[in-house]
């Protein structure tokens, strides 16, 4: 019963941090420079989905 209420509560989150990341628009960022790097975004996004694969896989 303990490990149902955990595993809802998780997807709770994930349901929660999903519904506010969908909710952002591009458009409402400046455009990055010509001059930027575009590899800056690409750590954080790899960390994220190695979690939510590690999560996948643990439940």
């Amino acid at each position: 019963m303990e490990a149902m209420k955990r595993k809802q509560m998780i997807v709770m989150v994930v349901v929660a941090m999903l519904m506010t990341s969908s909710s952002v628009s591009g458009a409402d960022a400046p455009a990055p420079s010509p001059t930027s790097d575009a590899t800056t975004l690409f750590v954080p996004s790899a960390i994220a989905s190695l979690f939510a694969l590690f999560f996948g896989f643990l439940f």
